[in-house]
């Protein structure tokens, strides 16, 4: 087997393994994140009208999980997720359940973005908007210790003017949950550089930002996203490679890529997981982060992006926790915290070993029960 051939089943690391790996959620949409049986629950409790109030009906009817072609298909799900987001209770409910599903799958720094403006259908205002969603994510805080934050987005197809008007929200809410800025939407037509105005606002302002980039359109709105809009991250940046320069320009500035490998492959950016160019990135250095863009509508988790990346992209543990660590050095969040969380992390990834096993916590291991092998079938 050549180094860069998949694991076999029998050699691959099994998802439970993954599922217990510290780790954080960089790229993660909140109207993209529900549990399918709470957009059924708001529906009747609203009155609202769904495709089909059966839930695999609904699973076909949404393509959750399946190839769609293209990112303007994948975003046709959303029309139906953002029907039962209109109030607060459906709002925080599913902000404190976006933070109990990761929890549940060790994730322990988590950063929601979401465009408040998709919220106000039903008259909501803005600020009861964030503060909805805020208040969920600090309930899930206090009752699983996960760490979230906030990153608000404009939206690239609606207008300038509203992402302007996103922007300022988030400057309301710097050190008050919201640690980011970002511009989401379709891509192709809707070129990054239109909303110049929003992101002078918050750079000004000294509040990170981050932008969908490369993935439904070329390296040139990657660039635009760097030198004229100021982005310190990318969202997901697919079609990177085919900008050498361009690549060994955010490598040597260490720009993190937010990867979404599952979803690139959903919306057509990629063709399949065998042609995914996040293995080609790690190997060239880049700042390569792990990511779940919408654990509903792709149908996955951070755990199960992580498996991919090894039993379907011949990534070694080694790289695994490489991207892991990348992902928290990533983050949106203050020096001296990231430091604290890095040493810790770096510490419990150590317990994590090539054949399998786990060595138990300091605090309660014993010589008769140091490694735990995991013998479930991925």
């Amino acid at each position: 087997m050549s180094a860069h051939d998949p694991p076999s089943k029998k050699d691959a690391l099994p998802l439970e393994f993954f599922q217990q790996l510290p780790k954080c959620d960089l790229h993660v949409h909140l109207d993209g994140s529900m549990r399918l049986q709470t957009i059924l629950d708001l529906a009747t409790e609203q009155g609202i009208d769904l495709p089909s109030s059966d839930p695999a009906e609904l699973r076909r009817l949404m393509n959750l999980g399946e190839n769609c072609g293209s990112l303007v298909e994948y975003l046709k799900a959303f029309e139906v997720t953002l029907k039962v987001l209109q109030t607060k209770d459906a709002l925080y409910r599913v902000a404190y359940e976006l933070c109990e599903d990761a929890a549940g799958e060790n994730v322990r720094h988590m950063e929601v973005r979401y465009s408040p403006m998709l919220h106000t259908r039903g008259g909501l205002k803005l600020i009861a908007v964030v503060e909805a969603v805020l208040g969920g994510l600090r309930a899930a805080r206090e009752a699983f210790g996960i760490e979230c934050n906030v990153i608000i987005c404009g939206i690239r197809n609606i207008s300038p003017e509203h992402s302007l008007e996103m922007a300022q929200l988030a400057v309301a809410y710097k050190g008050r949950g919201v640690v980011g800025f970002d511009l989401a939407g379709a891509e192709n037509d809707h070129p990054a550089k239109h909303h110049k105005a929003a992101f002078q606002l918050v750079r000004d302002n000294n509040i990170n930002c981050t932008i969908h980039a490369g993935e439904a359109y070329g390296p040139e709105s990657i660039a635009q996203a760097l030198h004229v809009c100021g982005a310190h991250r990318i969202g997901h940046g697919c079609r990177l490679r085919e900008d050498g320069d361009l690549l060994h320009y955010i490598n040597d500035h260490r720009i993190p890529l937010e990867v979404c490998p599952s979803s690139n492959v959903q919306t057509g950016a990629v063709k399949d997981l065998s042609r995914h160019p996040l293995r080609l990135y790690y190997d060239l250095g880049l700042r390569v982060t792990v990511n779940t863009d919408n654990r509903l509508v792709t149908d996955t988790t951070v755990s199960r992006e992580l498996w991919i990346c090894h039993s379907k992209m011949s990534m070694s543990l080694p790289d695994i926790k490489t991207m892991i660590v990348a992902g928290f050095k990533s983050a949106f969040l203050p020096f001296h915290v990231k430091q604290s969380m890095l040493r810790q992390i770096s510490e419990e990834l150590e317990r994590f070993h090539d054949d399998g096993k786990i060595d138990m916590p300091p605090a309660t291991s014993s010589k008769a029960s140091r490694s735990t092998p995991i013998h479930a079938e991925a």
